[in-house]
């Protein structure tokens, strides 16, 4: 176990220190795609507690005959950590016999830094939130994390709290389930509604040759104006793909996982179909990947990606921007002979865990404390109301509990309504080395010209192989 531990602190966070220092995982930067804001990382000497190697109960009074004292690690976000400070408050006036201390986890360099720190240190909390499944199935593969499946209660709370289809693309290669996903933000398509009717269109396009055509009607009316802007597409950051390739790999291949344990279970087909797409956009001039500040606010790009997380920051920069009136939230574009209603699309989402260092008792007592939380709505519904981060509900879009927050928050609805469609990361253990061979060897020579889009597919293939057998 030990050893496990040792290697997950040796591979992973020299990865998450370097590699994720400086963005907000599972987030783009902009008034288009910003996440809510992290705390402010602490000062040297303001260091946490848990940080310098002290056990956060140090200063608690001793535990008397059947209490059990537990530690829950909120994600670097006042907001959520305000709200599990409330429900830990609410519990433990319930339940006496539970101490439940809150706390925002350290992020120097990063939070998985400091997961990982802590537990090399024989410190991690019992249980937190804030893992994404890439993470979660490294600390799974060495041992740091519990299956929660295999705890008293877990089918009950996926049919209570509605998450029997969400729930499905967090399964891990050994059949288990070591994260409860807590939000997922579906990844949507934003059209400029308005644009479209100057240009005589009427109905929003779908399909990869319908966009085509939109895109041709558009650089005929004005050529400084472009289908899609993302500078994004032509950078080497492993990162940015779950937020270009693959919300429309997903779209495209009806959620086909691109790898499952150590094969290629990638929809071929569907993948080298997206790259021709952003091929035929970069050939016709309807994509721009020059720097360019908010181009779908200022009305440069017609369309663009969207997270749920877009719309507190319009409502203070681009508050013009309404719903339904200069624009409007789709499923991603998919190829012209996608069948079907439904579209899936990339999921930025994260869960809770429960570390294995924990006793079984400390275990317990903060599943219990887990379960107590998602067994009730409203608490979902409080979740919403601070954060915008929609709760991982199959039933989000049609539960009673949330209408009112969604007539008064229309834009989300969308997003709810796509939750049980959408897709979270890959939990391989090297999922950035194959994310970022990904850009290096397909999707940029691909939009710069240097590769057809089915050799660029195969040497992505060719590239990743190695990787998958080592």
């Amino acid at each position: 176990m030990q050893k496990r531990i040792w290697f997950v602190i040796l591979s992973v966070l020299l990865m998450t220190s370097v590699v994720l220092s400086g963005c907000q995982l599972l987030a783009e930067p902009g008034p288009t795609d910003s996440t809510p804001p992290a705390a402010e990382t602490p000062a040297p000497d303001e260091t946490p507690a848990a940080e310098q190697g002290e056990t956060p109960e140090a200063d608690e009074e001793p535990l008397a005959p059947g209490e059990v004292s537990v530690t829950f690690w909120s994600a670097p976000n006042p907001p959520q950590e305000a709200f599990w400070a409330e429900m830990a408050q609410q519990y433990m006036e319930e339940n006496p016999n539970v101490r439940i201390q809150v706390r925002a986890m350290p992020e120097a360099p990063t939070s998985e830094a400091g997961i990982l720190a802590a537990i090399a240190g024989g410190n991690p909390p019992t249980a937190s939130e804030n893992i994404f499944i890439g993470f979660g199935g490294e600390l799974s593969r060495n041992e740091a994390i519990i299956p929660l499946n295999e705890l008293d209660g877990w089918d009950d709370l996926l049919a209570t709290r509605s998450m029997e289809q969400s729930i499905e693309g967090w399964e891990f290669g050994d059949g288990n389930y070591y994260i409860l996903p807590i939000y997922s933000n579906a990844m949507l398509w934003g059209w400029r509604i308005d644009r479209l009717q100057e240009l005589g269109i009427n109905e929003v396009p779908r399909t990869y040759s319908e966009i085509i055509e939109v895109g041709r009607t558009l650089r005929e009316d004005d050529p400084n104006q472009f289908v899609w802007a993302r500078q994004a597409l032509a950078e080497d950051t492993w990162w940015e793909r779950w937020f270009d390739f693959f919300i429309l790999y997903y779209a495209a291949s009806n959620g086909q996982p691109l790898i499952t344990e150590n094969e290629i279970t990638a929809d071929d087909e569907a993948a080298v179909q997206v790259l021709t797409w952003l091929q035929q956009l970069a050939q016709e001039n309807l994509l721009l990947t020059q720097p360019v500040t908010d181009p779908f606010e200022t009305g440069v790009s017609l369309s663009t990606q969207l997270g749920p997380w877009t719309f507190s920051a319009w409502a203070e920069q681009y508050p013009d921007l309404q719903l339904d009136e200069n624009f409007v939230l789709t499923p991603p574009p998919v190829p012209d002979d996608h069948t079907g209603e439904e579209v899936n699309t990339f999921a930025d989402a994260k869960g809770i865990v429960i570390y294995s260092q924990a006793s079984e008792e400390e275990q317990q007592a903060i599943w219990e404390f887990i379960q107590w939380v998602y067994s009730n709505p409203e608490n979902d519904l409080a979740w919403m109301e601070r954060t915008n981060l929609p709760p991982a509900r199959d039933d989000l879009a049609t539960n009673e509990a949330f209408r009112a927050f969604f007539e008064e928050n229309p834009e989300l609805l969308a997003y709810a309504e796509q939750l049980p469609l959408a897709v979270p990361p890959m939990d391989h253990p090297e999922f950035t080395e194959i994310q970022a061979i990904l850009g290096q060897q397909a999707v940029i020579p691909v939009i710069m010209g240097q590769k057809e889009p089915e050799q660029a597919w195969q040497d992505w293939r060719t590239a990743v192989e190695p990787i998958l057998q080592q």
